[in-house]
């Protein structure tokens, strides 16, 4: 198992992180906000953080430090707009996604995501096919769909909230691309339904959350599901190009776990790889924010 720190992001900076924060700017602001792994202390003082951020997010009181509720809101301290954006620069090419302050602490983007975008490309230019087929589940705001329809892909994305497909949708228009095929659903009732139509895709993008819901309150605990959706992705795997790409964002699950799901149910693996996504603050303190797993036929 090995680290992964992902390159320099443009118009992105982990400016410092600790005491459960981290300070990050994006764009032309900078946030202060949760985050339960910095267990360290911040280089700088709490007066410096202060004065760097045009908002901090604050937890709902009563929820304590890891509470699986996000739940919060922002202190706008310098009349940040309600939305703003952000460039993104890869192979070449250019991308530009909306950032908004969200009551889930989010904003609409995870920078730490650069590292498998890096991968999708270079898996996708090397296959060499025309218009593969790329299926990006619990997929948000479409960071990995943009970057797989910038390089060529038929990109199918798929998530249980209409309004993050409309913000990944004006994602897609600003970052002048067009044609992805939007699906709002629930993950694991979609895969089988592509397992019983007898469907193939050369790329498939996994990133669940720990809990969740889908559109008819079906109800999704990482725990309990991960191992019936790995099973049934599996199935979806084109036989002779294909990469596959699964995030685990949630605290205590190992990039080992994936690998013993996905080894029992797929033994023929090729040029696996798994680790931890790293970011790196300003002091060189590295921050883990998830572990993967990934494999390809090339």
């Amino acid at each position: 198992m090995y680290q992964l720190l992902h390159p320099k992001i443009f118009s992105y900076e982990l400016i410092d992180s600790g005491n459960f924060e981290k300070l990050e700017r994006f764009g032309d602001y900078i946030l202060a906000r949760p985050e339960p792994q910095a267990v360290w202390d911040k280089s700088l003082n709490e007066e410096s953080w202060e004065k760097k951020a045009s908002a901090i997010f604050r937890k709902t009181k009563g929820k304590d430090q890891l509470s699986p509720d996000e739940r919060g809101e922002w202190h706008n301290l310098k009349k940040m707009p309600e939305k703003w954006y952000m460039n993104y620069e890869q192979g070449g090419k250019k991308y530009k996604f909306k950032l908004s302050l969200s009551s889930f602490k989010h904003v609409g983007i995870f920078p730490e995501q650069a590292e498998n975008w890096q991968y999708i490309e270079e898996k996708l230019q090397k296959m060499g096919i025309p218009d593969p087929k790329v299926l990006n589940l619990f997929a948000y705001t479409g960071g990995a769909s943009i970057v797989a329809k910038g390089n060529g892909a038929d990109v199918t994305h798929v998530d249980s909230i209409k309004q993050t497909i409309s913000w990944a949708r004006e994602n897609m228009d600003i970052s002048q691309l067009t044609d992805i095929r939007w699906v709002v659903e629930d993950a694991l009732k979609f895969v089988k339904r592509e397992v019983k139509r007898g469907k193939k895709y050369n790329g498939i993008i996994l990133d669940p959350p720990a809990y969740g819901r889908g559109p008819d309150g079906e109800k999704w605990i990482l725990e309990e599901g991960i191992n019936e959706l790995i099973k049934n992705c599996l199935q979806l795997i084109d036989d002779k190009n294909f990469f596959f790409i699964l995030n685990l964002y949630s605290m205590g699950f190992s990039a080992v776990i994936a690998e013993t799901i996905i080894k029992q149910n797929y033994p023929n693996i090729t040029n696996a790889e798994m680790g931890e996504l790293v970011l790196q603050d300003s002091f060189q303190k590295r921050l883990p924010l998830g572990v993967f797993y990934r494999f390809a036929s090339i």
